[in-house]
C-alpha cells in the first residue's frame, strides 16, 4: 500500500481551493478571537469544578459548532465529517495527527453557551465586527419568518391539549419528559402542517447581513414580534409581506418615522386594484433578497431540522444558524470585493 505524503495532501488541498472552498474564505475574514472572552466565560460557567485540564481550546470548540450550523450536522455526523472531510480539518486547523474532539465534548461546549445564554451577545458580537468593517445597515431592513422543523412529537390528542394550555401531563416519567418538547407547536401554512419555531429576522438591504433575530414557537403570528426586530439602519424604510400589515400599524410606523413598503392584502369584497398589484410587484423586488437568505440556509443545509428539545436549545442552534450565515456572507461578500 502507498503511503500519502505531505506533498499529496497539499496538492488535495490546492484543488479544494482551486473549486472554490468557502471555509479558507471564512477563515480569511474572521478575527475568531473576539469571540474567545465571552466563551472562556461560558465555559468556566459550566465546569463542574475549576481542577483540572479545560481540555480543548474554546476557538477550535466554536468554530466546530459554526460549521455545524453551515451544514446543520448532528453531533455524530460533525464528528465524522471533521475526521473525513481535509477541507474541515484544514477549517479548524486540526492536523491528521491531532486527535478531534468527539460528539459528547461538542454537545456539552453547546449546552454551556446555552447555560450561559450567550449566543445573542456572540451574534451582536459579530454584528459590531461587521460595521467595524464597513458593512454598516444600509438602505433599510425587511422582516421576516421562517418556519424551523423539530422532530414530532408522538402525543394523544388528549396530550397535545394539556401542552397547548401549558399543562404537562403529571403521569409522565421523568425519562418521557427530557424526551419531549412541550415549547414547541403546530402551524398551518399554504395548506401544510409544521411542527417547531420560528426564526423571525430582520435582514438590511443593502448587503443581505442578519441584523437581528428572536426564535418563538412556530404558531407565533409574525407580526406578535415585529417591532422588536428593527434594528440601526441608514434609511427607515421597512419591507414586509402582507401578514405584518394592519391599520395600527402603519400608524405607529408613520408616527415613528418609518415609510413602510409592507405588501397590500385584498379579500374576495375588496380585490386588489391594477395599481395595488403593481405596487406590491415592485415591493416584492426588495422584499424577495429576504427569501435568499432562507434559501441559502436551506440549501447548505438541507432540511430545516433542530434537533434539540425545549426552545433554550432552540434558541442557541437557530442562533448559531444566523451567526454562521453571517459570518460566511461576509467572506462572499469581500471576496466579490477582491
Amino acid at each position: 500500500m502507498i503511503q500519502p505524503g505531505f506533498f499529496d495532501l497539499q496538492d488535495r488541498l490546492h484543488k479544494i481551493d482551486k473549486n472554490g472552498d468557502p471555509l479558507t474564505k471564512i477563515n480569511e475574514t474572521v478575527n475568531w478571537d473576539m469571540f474567545r472572552p465571552a466563551l472562556e466565560k461560558a465555559r468556566d460557567k459550566g465546569r463542574q469544578s475549576t481542577v483540572g485540564p479545560k481540555g480543548y481550546d474554546v476557538i477550535l470548540l466554536f468554530k466546530i459548532l459554526i460549521l455545524q450550523s453551515l451544514y446543520n450536522l448532528s453531533d455524530d455526523a460533525t464528528e465524522f465529517q471533521i475526521l473525513d472531510r481535509h477541507s474541515f480539518g484544514r477549517f479548524l486547523d486540526l492536523h491528521l495527527s491531532q486527535k478531534v474532539p468527539d460528539a459528547t465534548t461538542i454537545w456539552r461546549f453547546r449546552e454551556d453557551l446555552i447555560k450561559a445564554g450567550i449566543v445573542e451577545h456572540l451574534f451582536a458580537t459579530f454584528d459590531a465586527y461587521l460595521h467595524d468593517h464597513g458593512f454598516m445597515a444600509m438602505k433599510g431592513q425587511i422582516v421576516d419568518a421562517s418556519i424551523v422543523n423539530v422532530p414530532k412529537q408522538r402525543n394523544s390528542r388528549e396530550e397535545n391539549a394539556r401542552i397547548k394550555a401549558g399543562d404537562i401531563p403529571t403521569d409522565w416519567s421523568e425519562n418521557k419528559r427530557r424526551q419531549k418538547d412541550v415549547d414547541a407547536h403546530w402551524t398551518k401554512k399554504n395548506g401544510k402542517h409544521f411542527y417547531g419555531y420560528k426564526n423571525h429576522i430582520s435582514v438590511d438591504v443593502k448587503h443581505k447581513l442578519i441584523r437581528s433575530y428572536a426564535v418563538t414557537d412556530a404558531a407565533r403570528h409574525d407580526s406578535k414580534v415585529f417591532e422588536q426586530l428593527f434594528s440601526d439602519n441608514t434609511s427607515k424604510a421597512v419591507w414586509a409581506d402582507s401578514a405584518y400589515r394592519s391599520a395600527e400599524r402603519l400608524e405607529r410606523l408613520a408616527k415613528d418615522g418609518f415609510r413602510e413598503h409592507i405588501q397590500r392584502k385584498g379579500n374576495r369584497n375588496h380585490p386588489l386594484t391594477a395599481r395595488e398589484q403593481e405596487g406590491n410587484r415592485t415591493r416584492s423586488k426588495i422584499r424577495s433578497r429576504v427569501e435568499h437568505i432562507f434559501g441559502v440556509q436551506a440549501q447548505r443545509a438541507g432540511n430545516l431540522l433542530v434537533r434539540t428539545i425545549g426552545i433554550a436549545r432552540a434558541r442557541a442552534k437557530i442562533g448559531l444558524r444566523n451567526l454562521a450565515y453571517n459570518i460566511d456572507r461576509m467572506g462572499m461578500l469581500l471576496a466579490a470585493h477582491r
